[in-house]
């Protein structure tokens, strides 16, 4: 199976480059002597294909090799996906026959300012990608987001067939791209993730390891709660399910459950593909996720297990970041750096431990923001959980292996 992963520069592109690396000992993955060997319906080979608008920056790249070692893909191939007749190119240049698509526009503050480039890039993007898969007969792998909820006051945890309340433009585009994949057609799997943080990139973890080891004080709401997700388990779990897309019938990995979603005729010219409200709450679109006997179709929820609020989750950053750089035997206020990037003794700072910083909860309302986030965004997961036989680890567990490649 030859694999495009787009946005390969971004916190989860460059956290499957890691996977693609590790499951290089295994059969049929690219660079391995086993990939060598002649594709069979057992062995289905893996090459990957990454590819962005940006460079790679040299920190990205330095740390992608101290987690995948020096045989992981640094590469990256140029492709802007708001082009069409760029992807086909590449899809018929390459024989894509998957499509992995990180890329988004993920500023949620600067899509209410910016609402044409965040559909651009958000829903139209993501449609081109489906018509190049419908046309190859390929699959696409879509990554969406929690955000497509918020607008109603939930206190279960939220399941693929619920009526999407995105609060902002940044939620609705998303889940407008998740509309655009499904009308269109082609073999899908919709991946809605959250909270999700990684040792690449802008994220929550990374931030809260430069504050608290920079301020005395920090605030966090507590008022908004959902599940951390560690993009390492979620390049994981990606590549599980393109391995089921892979083996005849779904292969061994695939545990087939019907499908959440009834299969309902497409709007018609008459229906809208969406509605929305002055509040901002979207009405699905009727439109089925089977595709004629195709199984893996459809919508599934993964983020780590548990459950926390953004306050919880900087409180456990702070002290496991300490906990962990105690354990590696790292002596606070020594003045060493360990990698670009480590945040566990900061030069120039008087203070070193984490913990040391007073982390006090808040309400949301204390940080004004041009959009209201989810009070309450936990995703279930069972059908993903079921569907392709996941085993999801724990958040807190996630964050721990996370924390010891950044601290």
């Amino acid at each position: 199976m030859n694999v495009l992963v787009t946005g390969g520069n971004g916190q989860l592109g460059n956290s499957l480059r890691i996977a693609a690396a590790e499951m290089a000992g295994a059969p049929g993955v690219q660079g391995s002597p086993a990939a060598q060997r002649p594709r069979t319906e057992d062995n289905p080979a893996f090459n990957f294909l990454f590819s962005d608008v940006n460079e790679a920056s040299e920190e990205s790249v330095a740390m992608l090799r101290k987690l995948g070692g020096e045989g992981v893909d640094t590469s990256t191939t140029r492709l802007d996906i708001t082009d069409l007749e760029a992807i086909r190119a590449l899809v018929r240049e390459h024989h894509i026959d998957a499509i992995v698509n990180c890329a988004a526009f993920t500023n949620v503050d600067a899509a209410e300012s910016q609402p044409e480039l965040a559909e651009l890039l958000n829903a139209k993007a993501p449609e081109n990608l489906a018509v190049a898969m419908r046309e190859s007969g390929g699959l696409l792998v879509h990554v969406s987001t929690d955000y497509v909820f918020g607008a109603e006051p939930y206190n279960t945890p939220c399941r693929e067939d619920q009526q999407g309340t995105p609060t902002g433009v940044y939620g609705l585009t998303k889940l407008h791209g998740e509309q655009a994949v499904r009308r269109v057609g082609c073999r899908h799997v919709i991946i809605r993730t959250a909270w999700l943080y990684s040792e690449f990139g802008k994220n929550f973890v990374r931030t809260m390891l430069h504050l608290t080891a920079t301020r005395p004080q920090l605030k966090v709401v507590f008022d908004q709660v959902g599940t951390p997700t560690y993009a390492g388990d979620l390049a994981s779990a990606i590549l599980t399910i393109l391995k089921a897309a892979a083996s005849p019938a779904g292969g061994p990995e695939l545990f087939f459950v019907q499908s959440l979603e009834k299969p309902i005729p497409a709007p018609t010219s008459t229906t809208p593909a969406h509605a929305a409200d002055a509040a901002g709450s979207t009405i699905l679109s009727e439109i089925p996720d089977q595709i004629g006997d195709d199984r893996i179709s459809g919508i599934y929820h993964f983020s780590n297990e548990g459950v926390c609020s953004w306050y919880d989750f900087a409180k456990a950053i702070a002290e496991m970041a300490d906990q962990v750089g105690h354990d590696a035997g790292f002596t606070p206020g020594s003045g060493t750096s360990v990698t670009p990037g480590s945040n566990y003794v900061m030069p120039g700072s008087d203070r070193t431990f984490h913990s040391a910083c007073a982390i006090q909860p808040c309400h949301s309302d204390e940080f004004p923001s041009p959009v209201r986030r989810p009070a309450y965004s936990v995703l279930d997961k069972t059908r993903i959980k079921a569907t392709f036989g996941l085993s999801i680890p724990y958040w807190t567990d996630s964050l721990r292996r996370c924390l010891a490649s950044l601290v």
